[in-house]
């Protein structure tokens, strides 16, 4: 029977937590910023998008080339926990958006936490996973994170129908900062010297 080590099975279920967070808020965001946003409509929403993935293009590839110069994994996992952190922000930062430069101001951030995220996950995650298990690894990943955003998503609409954006923000906010934990459980398993191997970064969404 296939068993996940420890280190990629934390490493799931921190990305889990951060996008399931982020998944109760995906569907329902552009409803936010044309409702509660002063001067929102679908072209603030637009701007909205492209400031995160044009901000996150832009911070990806030096971030990745500063963990690729032989600083350990302990970078690496510093880099994730950092990441989600800075996607907490961002989302706490929306219970006080009234105007649309907020927003932008906090999709930059939100850009640079998942550009942080990416490049140390996927280095450590393809550092670790079980040899000859690589496909299936990452597939339960994706399965797992997939099936827990889709949930998240409808959770998410009522959760915003019933008590106010304020609480799903606020909920959110506090369920990815449990994200950005879970990796110190790791610490002492992870190398403080590189080891060697392929990475293949996933996309992470956008709100």
């Amino acid at each position: 029977m296939f068993k996940i080590n420890k280190i990629i099975m934390t490493l799931i279920f921190s990305d889990m937590i951060l996008l399931i967070g982020l998944g109760f808020v995906a569907p329902i965001f552009a409803i936010f910023l044309t409702s509660n946003i002063k001067g929102g409509n679908v072209e603030v929403v637009g701007f909205a998008a492209a400031i995160y993935w044009i901000v996150q293009s832009l911070v990806v590839v030096p971030f990745g080339k500063y963990l690729d110069k032989n600083h350990g994994e302990h970078d690496d996992l510093w880099f994730v926990i950092i990441g989600n952190f800075f996607s907490a922000l961002a989302v706490f930062g929306y219970i006080f958006s009234s105007l649309p430069w907020h927003i932008y101001f906090l999709q930059a951030i939100y850009a640079i936490g998942m550009g942080m995220n990416i490049p140390g996950y996927t280095a450590i995650f393809t550092r670790h996973v079980n040899k000859g298990k690589e496909a299936l690894s990452w597939s339960m990943r994706a399965a797992i994170v997939g099936a827990g955003s889709g949930i998240a998503g409808a959770l998410g609409g009522i959760i915003a129908h019933r008590f106010g954006f304020i609480a799903l923000f606020a909920g959110v906010g506090v369920f990815i900062i449990f994200s950005a934990l879970l990796p110190f459980f790791i610490f002492k398993n992870i190398s403080p010297k590189d080891r060697i191997g392929f990475r293949s970064p996933p996309m992470k969404k956008e709100l």
